[in-house]
């Protein structure tokens, strides 16, 4: 039995996670989800109680349907990612092996619900497994493809470009009111063709075609695609200035 008292999270002793786990349903909206984040995931922080919280999670993820287990996944998941330990560098997956095995085998199903399709969790999803099979970066920043944008430095000269995919255009620029029409300089990114993708690339890219998500699938021929710096012009892999990044 986990003696909750002992551990912490981020506002404390831990002994309120299992009445947080026992009351959680399956909706992304009851109230226990954001308490249960707020607590074991702060802004992307983990603790002590928030890997002791993975068997629970885990558990509550089989007992519920492909389309219903949605949010203990990727609770679960963004702990698994997270660097970000000040409490002990433990690596989860070691510790919790039996669990990552099962969690991947519940990912895995879920992507493949077709009631997922359409839903941005199906990015979350898709970083979760990433996470729970120890793909470095992309299971904490894989959401960019929601939000169409990510925000790296330029690996020559360093300026902070924002990379650009979605309703605002394909483009990248370093003025972080792009969203104006107004707004300076603009250069149109290097899509990577889906027949040429190699590696992690190819593998989403496939995956989210089988998945029935060929938006996700466009988005990716970006993410892996190139961008030219907008302060340099120098030419840079938009994927390998992400890893640098974060990784």
């Amino acid at each position: 039995m986990t003696d909750w008292t002992n551990l912490h999270h981020a506002y404390g002793t831990a002994e309120d996670i299992p009445g947080l786990l026992a009351g959680a349903s399956p909706s992304p909206d009851a109230p226990q989800w954001n308490d249960l984040w707020s607590r074991l995931c702060h802004q992307g922080t983990v603790y002590s109680a928030s890997y002791a919280a993975l068997p629970a999670l885990t558990r509550m993820a089989r007992q519920w349907s492909p389309s219903d287990r949605q949010m203990p996944l990727c609770l679960a998941g963004a702990i698994v990612a997270s660097t970000d330990q000040p409490y002990g560098d433990a690596d989860p997956r070691a510790t919790y092996a039996r669990e990552m095995s099962d969690l991947m085998k519940l990912t895995e199903e879920s992507l493949r619900d077709p009631e997922l399709a359409g839903d941005p969790m199906y990015v979350d999803l898709l970083a979760a497994l990433l996470s729970f099979e120890g793909v470095e970066v992309w299971g904490e920043w894989l959401d960019g493809l929601n939000d169409g944008e990510y925000e790296v430095p330029c690996p020559a000269c360093g300026s902070e470009n924002f990379i650009v995919f979605g309703e605002y255009g394909y483009f990248s620029t370093t003025d972080s009111m792009y969203m104006d029409q107004t707004a300076a300089r603009r250069l149109p990114l290097q899509p990577q063709a889906p027949s040429a993708m190699e590696g992690l690339g190819q593998r989403l890219h496939a995956r989210a075609i089988a998945d029935g998500r060929p938006d996700i699938a466009h988005k990716l021929t970006y993410v892996f695609g190139a961008a030219r710096c907008a302060d340099c012009d120098a030419v840079f892999g938009v994927d390998e200035a992400i890893v640098a990044h974060w990784g």
